[in-house]
Protein backbone atom coordinates (compact mmCIF):
# COMPACT_ATOMS: atom_id res chain seq x y z
CA UNK A 1 0.00 0.00 0.00
CA UNK A 2 1.27 3.48 -0.88
CA UNK A 3 0.12 6.75 -2.41
CA UNK A 4 -1.58 6.05 -5.72
CA UNK A 5 -0.36 7.21 -9.11
CA UNK A 6 -3.03 9.93 -9.28
CA UNK A 7 -1.65 11.45 -6.04
CA UNK A 8 -4.68 10.48 -3.99
CA UNK A 9 -3.54 9.68 -0.45
CA UNK A 10 -4.04 6.17 0.87
CA UNK A 11 -5.94 6.56 4.14
CA UNK A 12 -5.98 3.71 6.64
CA UNK A 13 -9.00 3.13 8.88
CA UNK A 14 -9.07 1.15 12.13
CA UNK A 15 -12.24 -0.58 13.33
CA UNK A 16 -11.97 0.59 16.92
CA UNK A 17 -13.85 -1.48 19.49
CA UNK A 18 -15.86 -3.94 17.40
CA UNK A 19 -18.70 -3.78 19.94
CA UNK A 20 -18.87 0.01 19.70
CA UNK A 21 -20.02 2.36 16.95
CA UNK A 22 -16.75 2.40 14.99
CA UNK A 23 -17.68 0.02 12.19
CA UNK A 24 -21.08 1.66 11.78
CA UNK A 25 -19.32 5.01 11.33
CA UNK A 26 -17.02 3.47 8.72
CA UNK A 27 -19.93 2.01 6.74
CA UNK A 28 -21.88 5.27 6.78
CA UNK A 29 -18.85 7.37 5.82
CA UNK A 30 -17.63 5.24 2.93
CA UNK A 31 -21.04 4.39 1.55
CA UNK A 32 -20.71 7.72 -0.30
CA UNK A 33 -18.51 6.82 -3.26
CA UNK A 34 -17.59 10.46 -3.85
CA UNK A 35 -14.97 10.12 -1.13
CA UNK A 36 -13.05 7.84 -3.49
CA UNK A 37 -12.31 10.89 -5.62
CA UNK A 38 -10.05 12.31 -2.92
CA UNK A 39 -8.54 9.26 -1.22
CA UNK A 40 -8.07 5.51 -1.37
CA UNK A 41 -9.45 4.03 1.89
CA UNK A 42 -8.02 0.89 3.49
CA UNK A 43 -9.97 -0.59 6.39
CA UNK A 44 -7.86 -2.71 8.73
CA UNK A 45 -10.35 -5.27 9.96
CA UNK A 46 -12.27 -8.35 8.98
CA UNK A 47 -14.88 -9.17 6.36
CA UNK A 48 -17.30 -10.77 8.83
CA UNK A 49 -17.13 -7.81 11.19
CA UNK A 50 -18.00 -5.36 8.42
CA UNK A 51 -20.83 -7.55 7.13
CA UNK A 52 -22.24 -7.98 10.64
CA UNK A 53 -22.92 -4.25 10.92
CA UNK A 54 -23.79 -3.86 7.26
CA UNK A 55 -26.79 -6.16 7.81
CA UNK A 56 -28.08 -3.84 10.53
CA UNK A 57 -28.00 -0.90 8.09
CA UNK A 58 -30.19 -2.14 5.21
CA UNK A 59 -30.66 1.31 3.70
CA UNK A 60 -26.92 2.01 3.51
CA UNK A 61 -24.76 0.28 0.95
CA UNK A 62 -21.00 -0.03 1.04
CA UNK A 63 -18.92 -1.95 -1.47
CA UNK A 64 -15.39 -3.04 -0.74
CA UNK A 65 -12.70 -5.34 -2.09
CA UNK A 66 -10.80 -7.65 0.25
CA UNK A 67 -7.02 -7.58 0.00
CA UNK A 68 -4.24 -9.49 1.71
CA UNK A 69 -1.28 -7.99 -0.13
CA UNK A 70 -0.19 -4.41 -0.68
CA UNK A 71 0.12 -4.98 -4.43
CA UNK A 72 -3.60 -5.65 -4.70
CA UNK A 73 -4.69 -2.22 -3.51
CA UNK A 74 -7.58 -0.95 -5.67
CA UNK A 75 -7.57 2.87 -5.91
CA UNK A 76 -11.15 2.95 -7.19
CA UNK A 77 -12.74 1.06 -4.31
CA UNK A 78 -12.82 0.81 -0.54
CA UNK A 79 -10.19 -1.77 0.41
CA UNK A 80 -10.46 -4.16 3.34
CA UNK A 81 -7.13 -5.42 4.63
CA UNK A 82 -7.69 -8.58 6.67
CA UNK A 83 -6.06 -8.38 10.09
CA UNK A 84 -7.61 -11.54 11.52
CA UNK A 85 -9.39 -14.65 10.33
CA UNK A 86 -10.98 -15.60 13.67
CA UNK A 87 -14.71 -16.18 13.83
CA UNK A 88 -15.33 -13.45 16.39
CA UNK A 89 -18.56 -13.12 18.36
CA UNK A 90 -19.69 -9.50 18.12
CA UNK A 91 -21.97 -8.18 20.87
CA UNK A 92 -22.88 -4.54 20.17
CA UNK A 93 -23.02 -2.36 23.26
CA UNK A 94 -21.12 -4.80 25.47
CA UNK A 95 -17.68 -3.92 26.83
CA UNK A 96 -15.62 -7.09 26.95
CA UNK A 97 -12.13 -8.45 26.23
CA UNK A 98 -13.07 -9.39 22.68
CA UNK A 99 -13.87 -5.80 21.73
CA UNK A 100 -10.58 -4.58 23.16
CA UNK A 101 -8.48 -7.41 21.70
CA UNK A 102 -9.53 -6.87 18.10
CA UNK A 103 -9.42 -3.09 18.42
CA UNK A 104 -5.75 -3.44 19.31
CA UNK A 105 -5.10 -5.93 16.47
CA UNK A 106 -6.59 -3.47 13.97
CA UNK A 107 -4.72 -0.51 15.49
CA UNK A 108 -1.33 -2.22 15.55
CA UNK A 109 -1.58 -3.38 11.94
CA UNK A 110 -2.69 0.03 10.69
CA UNK A 111 -0.21 2.00 12.79
CA UNK A 112 2.69 -0.11 11.56
CA UNK A 113 1.55 0.41 7.97
CA UNK A 114 1.54 4.15 8.65
CA UNK A 115 5.02 4.11 10.17
CA UNK A 116 6.34 1.99 7.31
CA UNK A 117 4.95 4.44 4.73
CA UNK A 118 2.52 1.94 3.25
CA UNK A 119 -0.36 4.33 3.91
CA UNK A 120 -0.29 8.13 3.91
CA UNK A 121 -2.59 8.80 6.84
CA UNK A 122 -4.63 6.98 9.45
CA UNK A 123 -8.08 7.58 10.93
CA UNK A 124 -8.68 5.65 14.14
CA UNK A 125 -12.17 4.67 15.26
CA UNK A 126 -12.91 4.91 19.01
CA UNK A 127 -11.45 2.47 21.53
CA UNK A 128 -12.30 1.96 25.20
CA UNK A 129 -9.39 2.71 27.51
CA UNK A 130 -10.19 -0.10 29.93
CA UNK A 131 -10.67 -3.18 27.78
CA UNK A 132 -7.61 -2.52 25.60
CA UNK A 133 -5.29 -2.99 28.58
CA UNK A 134 -2.98 -6.01 28.54
CA UNK A 135 0.65 -6.93 29.13
CA UNK A 136 1.34 -6.08 25.49
CA UNK A 137 -0.75 -2.90 25.33
CA UNK A 138 -0.96 -0.64 28.37
CA UNK A 139 -1.64 2.83 27.03
CA UNK A 140 -4.33 5.27 28.18
CA UNK A 141 -5.29 6.06 24.61
CA UNK A 142 -4.13 6.52 21.03
CA UNK A 143 -1.87 9.52 21.69
CA UNK A 144 0.62 7.87 24.06
CA UNK A 145 0.63 4.76 21.87
CA UNK A 146 1.70 6.74 18.81
CA UNK A 147 4.25 8.63 20.90
CA UNK A 148 5.97 5.37 21.77
CA UNK A 149 5.54 3.85 18.31
CA UNK A 150 7.39 6.78 16.75
CA UNK A 151 9.81 7.08 19.66
CA UNK A 152 8.88 10.76 19.88
CA UNK A 153 10.28 12.92 22.67
CA UNK A 154 6.86 14.55 22.98
CA UNK A 155 3.54 14.78 21.13
CA UNK A 156 0.46 16.94 21.47
CA UNK A 157 -3.19 15.92 21.58
CA UNK A 158 -4.50 18.57 19.18
CA UNK A 159 -8.25 19.02 18.83
CA UNK A 160 -9.07 20.72 15.55
CA UNK A 161 -12.20 22.13 13.91
CA UNK A 162 -12.89 24.79 11.31
CA UNK A 163 -13.46 27.44 13.97
CA UNK A 164 -10.85 26.55 16.61
CA UNK A 165 -7.85 24.42 17.55
CA UNK A 166 -7.11 23.36 21.12
CA UNK A 167 -4.06 21.43 22.31
CA UNK A 168 -3.60 19.91 25.76
CA UNK A 169 -0.58 20.20 28.04
CA UNK A 170 -1.79 17.20 30.06
CA UNK A 171 -4.11 14.58 28.60
CA UNK A 172 -5.60 11.69 30.56
CA UNK A 173 -4.21 12.70 33.93
CA UNK A 174 -6.17 12.60 37.20
CA UNK A 175 -7.07 16.11 38.39
CA UNK A 176 -5.13 15.55 41.59
CA UNK A 177 -1.97 14.88 39.56
CA UNK A 178 -2.16 17.80 37.11
CA UNK A 179 -0.09 20.45 38.92
CA UNK A 180 3.24 18.53 38.91
CA UNK A 181 3.00 18.31 35.12
CA UNK A 182 2.82 22.09 34.78
CA UNK A 183 6.50 22.76 34.11
CA UNK A 184 8.35 25.26 31.98
CA UNK A 185 9.90 22.45 29.95
CA UNK A 186 6.53 20.80 29.22
CA UNK A 187 4.89 24.07 28.20
CA UNK A 188 7.73 25.04 25.85
CA UNK A 189 7.77 21.55 24.35
CA UNK A 190 4.04 21.63 23.57
CA UNK A 191 4.28 25.17 22.17
CA UNK A 192 7.07 24.09 19.82
CA UNK A 193 5.02 21.12 18.60
CA UNK A 194 1.92 23.28 18.09
CA UNK A 195 3.91 25.99 16.32
CA UNK A 196 5.58 23.52 13.97
CA UNK A 197 2.28 21.77 13.26
CA UNK A 198 0.45 25.00 12.46
CA UNK A 199 3.16 25.88 9.98
CA UNK A 200 3.64 22.54 8.26
CA UNK A 201 0.27 20.82 8.66
CA UNK A 202 -2.00 23.86 8.33
CA UNK A 203 0.18 26.23 6.25
CA UNK A 204 -0.03 29.13 8.69
CA UNK A 205 3.06 31.29 8.23
CA UNK A 206 3.01 33.17 11.54
CA UNK A 207 0.93 31.15 14.02
CA UNK A 208 -0.57 32.91 17.03
CA UNK A 209 -0.97 30.69 20.10
CA UNK A 210 -2.88 31.48 23.28
CA UNK A 211 -1.89 29.86 26.57
CA UNK A 212 -4.51 29.32 29.25
CA UNK A 213 -3.84 29.73 32.96
CA UNK A 214 -4.04 26.84 35.40
CA UNK A 215 -5.73 28.62 38.30
CA UNK A 216 -8.92 30.71 38.49
CA UNK A 217 -8.42 34.33 37.39
CA UNK A 218 -4.93 33.36 36.19
CA UNK A 219 -3.90 33.13 39.83
CA UNK A 220 -4.73 36.77 40.62
CA UNK A 221 -1.01 37.61 40.69
CA UNK A 222 -0.24 34.77 43.05
CA UNK A 223 -3.18 35.11 45.44
CA UNK A 224 -4.84 31.85 44.33
CA UNK A 225 -1.98 29.89 42.82
CA UNK A 226 1.67 30.42 42.02
CA UNK A 227 1.99 28.51 38.75
CA UNK A 228 1.18 31.46 36.49
CA UNK A 229 3.87 33.73 37.93
CA UNK A 230 6.49 31.07 38.63
CA UNK A 231 6.08 28.75 35.63
CA UNK A 232 3.65 29.70 32.86
CA UNK A 233 4.68 33.33 32.30
CA UNK A 234 8.43 32.50 32.21
CA UNK A 235 7.68 29.65 29.78
CA UNK A 236 5.79 32.00 27.47
CA UNK A 237 8.65 34.50 27.63
CA UNK A 238 11.20 31.85 26.73
CA UNK A 239 9.00 30.51 23.93
CA UNK A 240 8.82 34.01 22.43
CA UNK A 241 12.61 34.12 22.46
CA UNK A 242 12.47 30.97 20.34
CA UNK A 243 10.30 32.78 17.77
CA UNK A 244 7.04 31.21 18.92
CA UNK A 245 4.29 33.82 18.72
CA UNK A 246 2.42 33.04 21.98
CA UNK A 247 0.44 35.03 24.51
CA UNK A 248 -1.08 34.60 27.96
CA UNK A 249 -1.75 33.13 30.38
CA UNK A 250 -5.46 33.86 30.02
CA UNK A 251 -8.12 33.02 32.62
CA UNK A 252 -9.91 30.00 31.18
CA UNK A 253 -13.41 30.81 32.43
CA UNK A 254 -14.04 33.78 30.11
CA UNK A 255 -11.58 33.07 27.30
CA UNK A 256 -13.90 31.12 25.02
CA UNK A 257 -17.11 32.81 26.14
CA UNK A 258 -15.74 36.17 25.01
CA UNK A 259 -14.61 34.76 21.69
CA UNK A 260 -10.93 35.41 22.38
CA UNK A 261 -10.03 32.10 20.73
CA UNK A 262 -11.00 33.66 17.39
CA UNK A 263 -7.91 35.89 17.58
CA UNK A 264 -5.57 32.91 17.67
CA UNK A 265 -4.64 29.97 15.48
CA UNK A 266 -4.48 27.61 18.45
CA UNK A 267 -4.96 27.47 22.20
CA UNK A 268 -2.86 25.51 24.70
CA UNK A 269 -5.00 24.32 27.63
CA UNK A 270 -3.41 23.09 30.84
CA UNK A 271 -5.57 20.02 31.31
CA UNK A 272 -8.15 17.79 29.61
CA UNK A 273 -11.50 19.27 30.63
CA UNK A 274 -10.26 22.86 30.55
CA UNK A 275 -9.73 22.50 26.82
CA UNK A 276 -12.18 19.83 25.76
CA UNK A 277 -15.36 21.10 27.42
CA UNK A 278 -15.36 24.35 25.41
CA UNK A 279 -14.03 22.60 22.31
CA UNK A 280 -16.72 19.92 22.23
CA UNK A 281 -19.38 22.51 23.07
CA UNK A 282 -18.39 24.80 20.22
CA UNK A 283 -17.27 22.31 17.57
CA UNK A 284 -20.32 20.05 17.58
CA UNK A 285 -20.13 17.45 14.83
CA UNK A 286 -16.88 18.86 13.48
CA UNK A 287 -14.29 18.05 16.15
CA UNK A 288 -11.26 15.97 15.23
CA UNK A 289 -8.45 14.61 17.41
CA UNK A 290 -5.04 14.96 15.72
CA UNK A 291 -1.72 13.68 17.03
CA UNK A 292 0.80 16.45 16.43
CA UNK A 293 4.52 15.82 16.76
CA UNK A 294 4.95 12.56 14.81
CA UNK A 295 5.94 12.02 11.20
CA UNK A 296 2.76 10.08 10.47
CA UNK A 297 -0.68 11.65 10.16
CA UNK A 298 -3.26 10.27 12.58
CA UNK A 299 -6.73 11.68 13.22
CA UNK A 300 -9.87 10.41 14.94
CA UNK A 301 -13.38 11.61 15.82
CA UNK A 302 -13.69 13.57 19.05
CA UNK A 303 -15.99 11.05 20.78
CA UNK A 304 -15.88 7.58 22.29
CA UNK A 305 -17.25 4.11 21.61
CA UNK A 306 -20.85 5.02 22.55
CA UNK A 307 -21.82 1.54 23.75
CA UNK A 308 -25.28 2.88 24.63
CA UNK A 309 -26.23 3.23 20.94
CA UNK A 310 -23.95 0.61 19.35
CA UNK A 311 -25.79 -1.61 16.88
CA UNK A 312 -28.88 0.63 16.78
CA UNK A 313 -28.01 2.51 13.60
CA UNK A 314 -28.20 5.85 15.46
CA UNK A 315 -24.52 6.78 15.40
CA UNK A 316 -23.72 10.14 13.78
CA UNK A 317 -20.75 9.82 11.43
CA UNK A 318 -20.15 13.59 11.09
CA UNK A 319 -17.05 13.72 13.28
CA UNK A 320 -15.62 10.54 11.76
CA UNK A 321 -16.13 11.85 8.24
CA UNK A 322 -14.51 15.12 9.27
CA UNK A 323 -11.55 13.13 10.64
CA UNK A 324 -11.11 11.58 7.20
CA UNK A 325 -11.27 14.99 5.52
CA UNK A 326 -8.82 16.52 8.00
CA UNK A 327 -6.41 13.62 7.49
CA UNK A 328 -6.46 14.29 3.75
CA UNK A 329 -6.12 18.05 4.28
CA UNK A 330 -3.09 17.61 6.52
CA UNK A 331 -1.49 15.24 3.98
CA UNK A 332 -1.97 17.85 1.26
CA UNK A 333 -0.83 20.64 3.59
CA UNK A 334 2.41 18.86 4.41
CA UNK A 335 3.12 18.19 0.78
CA UNK A 336 2.54 21.85 -0.07
CA UNK A 337 4.73 23.03 2.79
CA UNK A 338 7.55 20.64 1.94
CA UNK A 339 7.39 21.62 -1.72
CA UNK A 340 7.53 25.33 -0.90
CA UNK A 341 10.52 24.86 1.33
CA UNK A 342 12.39 22.92 -1.30
CA UNK A 343 11.99 25.70 -3.87
CA UNK A 344 13.78 28.94 -2.88
CA UNK A 345 11.64 31.07 -5.21
CA UNK A 346 8.42 29.80 -3.65
CA UNK A 347 9.93 30.30 -0.22
CA UNK A 348 10.74 33.91 -1.07
CA UNK A 349 7.19 34.44 -2.33
CA UNK A 350 5.81 32.92 0.84
CA UNK A 351 7.88 35.35 2.91
CA UNK A 352 6.45 38.31 0.99
CA UNK A 353 2.93 37.07 1.62
CA UNK A 354 3.76 36.52 5.28
CA UNK A 355 4.83 40.14 5.66
CA UNK A 356 1.50 41.26 4.23
CA UNK A 357 -0.59 39.28 6.73
CA UNK A 358 -3.39 41.24 8.38
CA UNK A 359 -2.68 42.99 11.64
CA UNK A 360 -5.02 41.01 13.88
CA UNK A 361 -2.26 40.82 16.44
CA UNK A 362 -2.74 44.51 17.18
CA UNK A 363 -5.75 43.80 19.37
CA UNK A 364 -4.42 40.66 21.04
CA UNK A 365 -4.32 41.41 24.78
CA UNK A 366 -1.01 40.73 26.48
Amino acid sequence: MSATADNKPVIGITTGDINGIGIELIIKTFSDNRILDICTPVIFGNNKAINFYRKSLPDININFVSIKEAARLNPKQVNLFHCWEDDVVITPGIMNEIGGKYAVISLKAAAQALKDGKIDGLVTAPIHKKNIQSNEFNFTGHTPYFKQLYNAADVAMFMIADNMRVALLTEHVAVNDIAPHITRENIISKLQIINNSLKRDFNINKPRIAVLALNPHAGDEGLIGKEEEAIIKPAIKEAKQRDIFCFGPYPADAFFARGQHEKFDAVLAMYHDQGLIPFKSMAIGEGVNFTAGINGIRTSPDHGVAFDIAGTGKADESSFREAVYKCIDIFNGRNEYDEQHKNPLKKMSSGIVSNAIDQRTADIPE
